[in-house]
């Protein structure tokens, strides 16, 4: 299971929808669909949680390159949501590396995580992807959560608590 979000800034302060990541297959697809929410190129922000195993946080500024931020990348590399987050240039590996191939894994977005990649016998796949967090930790520092707030985050709560923050939580739980 899990549950994603658009948090868009306007004048008037954030507004949410919630938004199915179906039909999202590249980074480039999410970032169209989260500057489609904001018309005047304001901070948009897609919250990703999965099943309370990870979470990641897209930030969207106008036309600027999507920032990214994964609590968990070897949970996320189990999801083919997560998949979506896990560029090779976020992972520092150089693009078409076979060793990291993640489309090898046969991910449907319901995996559950084992928290035991050794048992990979092709040697490839999600043991090539740490068991930690990737990502800009700095993404919302000037929104009022620090890198050290960010990465102390449970995934089980993380939304909730980045919204809090943001003072978004309610708009966050309407569309929740």
């Amino acid at each position: 299971m899990y549950f994603a979000a658009l948090l868009a800034r306007t004048e008037d302060g954030w507004e949410a929808s919630d938004t199915e990541l179906d039909d999202v297959e590249t980074l480039s697809d999410l970032a169209e669909l989260a500057r489609e929410a904001s018309p005047e190129d304001d901070t948009v922000l897609v919250l990703i949680e999965q099943e309370d195993a990870w979470f990641g946080v897209v930030r969207i500024d106008g036309e600027d390159d999507p920032r990214i931020y994964v609590s968990d990348a070897a949970a996320a590399a189990r999801s083919s949501y997560g998949e979506i987050l896990l560029t090779d240039e976020l992972l520092g590996r150089e693009p078409g590396d076979d060793s990291a191939d993640l489309d090898s894994l046969d991910l449907d977005g319901t995996e559950e995580p084992d928290g035991d990649s050794d048992d990979d016998e092709d040697g490839g796949g999600a043991e090539a992807v740490p068991h930690s967090p990737v990502g800009d930790s700095e993404i919302l520092d000037d929104l009022g959560v620090s890198e050290k707030e960010l990465k102390a985050l449970d995934a089980e709560d993380a939304l909730g608590s980045i919204a809090e923050a943001l003072g978004a939580s309610e708009v966050l739980e309407t569309v929740r």
